[in-house]
């Protein structure tokens, strides 16, 4: 079984084989985020990661301000999202980090709930950009099936943030059963 900084890793590396796997005229394909292209996505990614070392460090989110609103990818989006991704996974192996309070805009949280929201996203949207790149969208089965068990004591959608779960068949694997949940239909393309 793996600790939940292990899965973070994981999705993280998900996510960022994803990335690196976008070429020059990826950027602006559509993704199954309304609206959003590869790029938009991948800076919504880039922006979260930028967070993370300043909420672990106490922070609120007035105290960030605006410091990372707009375009976060410039001239390198590859670049940009290693370097945050890189800071983001330092913060989170600072001792104590799951203990720390975070401030977050609905409330403060553990830092193991940050984390597990956190890893939660970023295999989201590993799938959604491999789902936009046209690439395996399978993610690691112990990731997938441990986000699943997670997600399943947590109402999604619809809501803000995601649409109503859509059914999937019974031989749906744990990737497409979490995406499902998200309101995002495994069959994308």
């Amino acid at each position: 079984m793996s600790t939940l900084t292990e899965l973070h890793a994981t999705a993280l590396g998900e996510f960022d084989r994803r990335v690196r796997g976008a070429g020059p005229d990826d950027w602006t394909r559509p993704t199954p985020c309304a609206g959003w292209t590869v790029r938009d996505l991948v800076d919504h990614l880039v922006t979260e990661q930028l967070w993370v070392p300043h909420l672990l460090g106490g922070a609120r989110v007035k105290d960030v301000g605006d410091r990372f609103d707009g375009d976060q990818l410039g001239g390198d989006p590859v670049a940009a999202w290693s370097a945050a991704a890189h800071a983001a996974r330092q913060a989170w192996l600072a001792p104590a980090a799951l203990a720390r309070t975070v401030h977050l805009s609905y409330g403060d949280v553990p830092g193991e709930s940050y984390l597990w929201e956190m890893t939660f996203d970023l295999a989201v949207h590993a799938w959604d950009l491999a789902a936009a790149l046209g690439g395996d969208t399978g993610l690691d089965p112990v990731l997938a099936a441990a986000l699943r068990a997670w997600v399943d004591d947590r109402p999604l959608g619809p809501g803000a943030m995601f649409d109503a779960p859509v059914p999937v068949g019974p031989d749906a694997d744990d990737t497409d059963r979490l995406v499902a949940l998200t309101g995002r239909r495994p069959s994308w393309r």
